[in-house]
């Protein structure tokens, strides 16, 4: 076999196969999800079939094939990429050693009008989302990441629906131990309907009874070829628009590829401001109802006057005060989902404002308790990932139940135990809170987000067997050299 192939020969999308045509032996080799199969059947298989001329030698094939740009190659480099890219590599039985480049690429699988980003919206970078179909998904891939080292593993899983799930990553740098990981999960599952790849990820977690999302769900192609060059091992299956990556950890649900469009600076800032957005959505109604319980010897006099007034006609006691207006934001939210987009869009603002208002007018909350609500509810937004948002948003009402029963004693309590379920959670068998546990400190350089020229490693704690991204070069000033003269 030649050497092209063998490597290529990982990947369960490369299909080889060999016919017999006017008793001469023809061997093909081509990458399934790139390719235009009618391409192949109209005008090329098609054309030798029909021909009455006995083939010799290659350039007699050649010359029957009714496509451009054909060329004969025995180059390793020449043939990889070109198979990459689309082509079909013929050969002869007699002659092994090198083979006709045919271009049958599909160009438009793929890149449709309605495969863009709709839940992960960016304002700078693609906008190209994967789509139900798995062969286009495959196939973006391919076309994303020209590399022999991606590779595909497919298996069939689900006893009534026979769905399709392909293992995606590159060979040489992804650790085996996270691909063995993943191999032997789906290999054990026993399922009788796998409806979407978000239902395979809870049913091969580690830990099935956590808010956390342990594994990356994501419908933008840019982020999955982002977690593939950084080790992660992806997972796609068929009739889903969403790939599921990992191992990961806490910190990759903040990330946006938008950060990474951005100067390192801008990427950095808006980064914190996620952090920092998490933390005011989790703790913010429940160190109101702390104060307002518990501790009001810490208000500052100049606010206490304004507290007093706004509260002075409220009948509730601020966790009940507070729980109204939590699970009326959360309704506004889910109504707002579930309805079609301009009509749900209308809602959330028409609904809040009116709502807001009239509870205030009625004596049912404060105006202070609805400025941290409507802040808390914004905050939770930023997170870039809506599974994680999703968390972050039930998270908030234990810790304000505590809050109301021990004040800032069960606020602290709530982040013991927070913090002791985040230390039990792994990933694919990685810890859920690297670099933090275990300690990792050039980890933090991911959590991050800094130049360029400190991020040509790819993340340690993920172990890759390459670890290297890019090489740094250091440019001189040409300023420097014309005063050097």
């Amino acid at each position: 076999m030649h050497a092209a192939l063998k490597e290529a020969s990982k990947s369960d999308d490369f299909i080889q196969s060999a016919m017999t045509i006017h008793h001469t032996l023809i061997h093909f080799s081509y990458y399934n999800s790139v390719v235009n199969h009618e391409m192949i059947h109209r005008d090329l298989l098609t054309m030798i079939q029909l021909s009455k001329v006995e083939i010799h030698d290659l350039n007699t094939l050649k010359n029957l094939i009714s496509i451009d740009g054909i060329k004969l190659s025995s180059n390793l480099d020449e043939i990889s990429l070109s198979l990459i890219k689309g082509f079909i590599y013929v050969q002869l039985d007699s002659n092994l050693n090198e083979g006709l480049l045919v271009n049958v690429a599909d160009m438009e699988k793929g890149y449709r009008s309605n495969n863009l980003s709709e839940n992960e919206f960016s304002v700078i970078g693609p906008q190209v989302a994967f789509v139900e179909d798995l062969d286009t998904n495959l196939n973006l891939l391919r076309k994303e990441m020209i590399s022999d080292k991606l590779v595909f593993e497919e298996q069939i899983k689900g006893s009534l629906s026979k769905t399709r799930v392909v293992i995606v990553y590159l060979d040489g740098i992804t650790n085996p131990q996270h691909l063995n990981t993943v191999r032997q999960r789906l290999m054990d599952l026993d399922f009788d309907v796998i409806f979407d790849s978000s239902t395979l990820s809870q049913i091969i977690a580690d830990n099935g009874n956590t808010p956390f999302p342990l594994y990356m769900s994501t419908e933008r192609v840019d982020r999955v070829k982002f977690s593939l060059l950084s080790g992660h091992v992806a997972i796609l299956s068929s009739g889903s628009p969403y790939a599921i990556s990992g191992p990961t950890t806490l910190f990759d649900f903040f990330y946006s590829p938008e950060d990474f469009y951005l100067p390192w600076v801008l990427g950095s800032f808006v980064r914190i401001i996620r952090y920092v957005g998490v933390v005011f959505s989790v703790f913010a109604s429940s160190i109101y109802v702390s104060v307002m319980t518990f501790h009001h010897s810490i208000v500052p006099q100049s606010l206490l006057g304004p507290i007093i007034e706004s509260r002075a006609n409220v009948p509730f006691q601020p966790f009940l005060e507070v729980l109204l207006m939590e699970i009326t934001v959360e309704l506004l939210r889910e109504a707002g989902a579930r309805l079609p987009s301009k009509v749900g869009q209308t809602l959330g603002i028409v609904g809040g404002v009116v709502i807001g208002q009239a509870a205030v007018q009625a004596g049912l909350t404060s105006t202070i308790l609805i400025i941290i609500v409507s802040l808390s509810a914004l905050a939770s937004f930023t997170t870039p990932i809506f599974k994680m948002a999703n968390t972050i948003r039930f998270l908030r009402f234990p810790i304000i139940g505590l809050s109301a029963l021990w004040g800032g004693l069960g606020i602290t309590i709530g982040i013991l135990f927070l913090l002791g379920h985040l230390l039990r959670l792994k990933s694919f068998g990685m810890p859920y809170i690297v670099p933090v546990f275990p300690f990792r400190y050039k980890g933090f350089r991911e959590a991050i987000r800094l130049n360029y020229s400190q991020t040509w490693v790819r993340p340690p704690y993920l172990r890759p067997l390459f670890a290297r991204r890019y090489t740094v070069q250091k440019h001189k000033d040409i300023g420097d050299d014309l005063n050097n003269e």
